[in-house]
């Protein structure tokens, strides 16, 4: 069930909608189930219907009548309440409407249960699947209602109804999730031959930056330099930084500004502050010095993200909510990273995570330094040359999502839960894309059938409990030059696997055999030799491209209304 709360100033406006039949043609027998005595007119069961209305319209503005002579009423005296159950229920009785009109205006606060001096109201059905509350906000003492948060309470108590009724049980936000685009928003966008509106366009851009940037004034910088992203950075009067405005660009036009989005607009942890503190915790990356060897950036951030669901396992929901934002950044990055044919999939990934890297739960955003410095380090590579690192990136990416969606699933956040989902069909074919070639160049290398068999004694010894499972696994041929490969680069197969399968147990793998060949690899990975930093701007893979890096004071500085 879904309920829908506004106030305004004329009781005898909502009584004529509601009890209309003309102008409205999806009302159909209009009456009253319940009101606030049981005994108020009901201009739907009278012959006399405009006097009957008239008397049920005086009858509920008395008490704000009363009110407005001592100068104590509410200009928006009235409170509407639409009350809706799904499409799938069943039809409700008139005594069980009421039965729900009654608990949603006594947990609301406008007639709390056994209060003499409650507010008037009346619920009024007009169609088969849904009531309507009519009341007015002044209680019989004169004082007025006391509605606070009165949608959070009423949702809280239609999901209670829900269960109790055996009705469909709606999926619930905790009032963390991004603000949806308004109709007018929508309907801009398709006159302007855009997919999706201003709004959704800035938010995912701005999340892009802020996965690659490294501190806020490159984040300004980045924007500055991003195509159709227009920004106004707004200073305090002592010149210090304050925050920023955004805007699309084609929401300009030749006689009117640009529409600005503030930056908790767009989401809640958009913010400047949020931002700020997201980007003070960043674990720096060794500085390359020549004749030094380093680890592949891909492989480190894989290595981190494949801790996040032991992390998610303890008991400190600040760090699981950290690493579950900084996680979010990853994939916001990864479709500047990835080939061409893998961004669609992972575009859709990321705007689908997005609702589930964000709870009531604050998180505490040191816990997740390193697989932040990680993701910047990955931004900061060339493109990489080789398939098999994206696919090992995102066959860890997909336990995180499964881990993220069972603590949700304990915490009882319904809407990031379904978003982790969402999230899993979108990386699941992207990981297919990415997978197939790497895996189908290792199976073609396959090893002499003794050596084979060798490895598959080797798997019954060291993971027993999956051993059967990954032999008739697809991709077991792949594993098996794997581990042959790595015995002849001099390494020990059981030793390998004892490490690839201790990493993170393999229950929640759609493949094990996948898991292991992609831990295996980056287990003998040889490391890099090391080059010269690539810290200019130009041989940086983030969403907007230019030929130089400002100074941090002008970064800050030179952000009004550039592209």
């Amino acid at each position: 069930m879904i309920a829908k709360i506004s106030s305004g100033q004329d009781t005898a406006g909502l009584v004529r909608y509601l009890f209309d039949t003309k102008k409205a043609k999806d009302h159909t027998d209009p009456h009253l189930v319940a009101s606030w005595d049981g005994f108020a007119p009901d201009p739907g069961r009278t012959d006399d219907f405009d006097a009957t209305k008239k008397l049920l319209v005086a009858d509920l503005n008395l008490h704000v009548k009363q009110a407005r002579r001592l100068g104590r009423a509410p200009e928006k005296h009235t409170w509407h309440c639409s009350i809706r159950a799904a499409t799938t229920d069943r039809h409700l009785s008139d005594e069980e409407w009421a039965d729900i009109a009654r608990r949603i205006v006594a947990t609301t606060g406008i007639a709390p249960e056994g209060d003499p001096d409650g507010c008037r109201w009346v619920a009024v059905r007009h169609a088969p699947d849904h009531i309507h509350i009519a009341a007015t906000k002044v209680r019989a003492d004169l004082s007025a209602a006391r509605h606070w948060n009165d949608y959070l309470t009423a949702d809280r108590e239609l999901a209670a109804i829900e269960k109790e009724y055996g009705l469909f049980q709606v999926v619930r936000g905790d009032r963390t999730a991004a603000k949806r685009p308004t109709r007018a928003e929508q309907e801009k966008a398709r006159r302007s031959g855009h997919d999706k509106p201003a709004r959704e366009r800035l938010r995912a851009t701005i999340r892009a930056a802020v996965a690659a940037a490294t501190s806020t004034e490159e984040f300004i910088h980045l924007l500055n330099h991003t195509d159709g992203v227009l920004v106004e950075v707004v200073h305090f009067p002592s010149g210090d930084l304050r925050g920023y405005k955004f805007a699309s660009q084609d929401t300009t036009t030749a006689d009117k500004e640009p529409v600005w989005f503030s930056g908790s607009e767009l989401a809640p942890d958009l913010s400047f502050p949020r931002i700020q503190e997201r980007l003070e915790n960043i674990e720096p990356q060794p500085t390359n010095q020549p004749g030094r060897r380093r680890s592949n950036p891909w492989h480190q951030a894989t290595a981190t993200a494949e801790r996040i669901p032991h992390r998610l396992d303890q008991a400190d929901d600040e760090a699981s909510q950290a690493h579950l934002a900084a996680f979010g950044e990853a994939l916001d990055a990864l479709p500047l990273l990835v080939p061409q044919p893998l961004r669609p999939q992972l575009r859709e990934a990321a705007s689908a995570f997005e609702r589930a890297t964000r709870s009531r739960i604050r998180a505490e955003h040191h816990h997740a330094r390193a697989l932040r410095g990680a993701v910047r380090a990955m931004v900061r590579e060339p493109a990489p040359r080789d398939g098999a690192v994206v696919a090992m990136f995102l066959d860890a990416a997909i336990l995180v999502v499964i881990a993220a969606a069972r603590w949700h699933q304990l915490h009882r956040h319904d809407q990031q839960v379904t978003a982790a989902h969402q999230t899993l069909l979108h990386l699941q074919a992207a990981y297919d894309h990415a997978a197939a070639a790497p895996l189908a160049a290792l199976a073609q290398r396959q090893p002499p059938q003794q050596a084979v068999e060798r490895q598959i004694r080797r798997l019954r010894q060291v993971v027993p409990d999956h051993a059967e499972q990954v032999i008739a696994d697809p991709a077991f041929d792949a594993l098996a030059v794997a581990l042959a490969e790595a015995e002849a680069a001099g390494h020990d197969p059981e030793r390998l696997l004892q490490q690839a399968a201790d990493q993170r147990a393999l229950d929640d793998a759609g493949s094990a055999a996948r898991v292991l060949i992609w831990r295996i690899q980056r287990l003998t990975a040889p490391s890099e030799p090391s080059t010269p930093t690539l810290d200019s701007a130009s041989t940086r893979r983030t969403p907007p491209t230019s030929t130089r890096q400002p100074s941090a004071q002008q970064s800050a500085t030179s952000g009004q209304r550039r592209r």
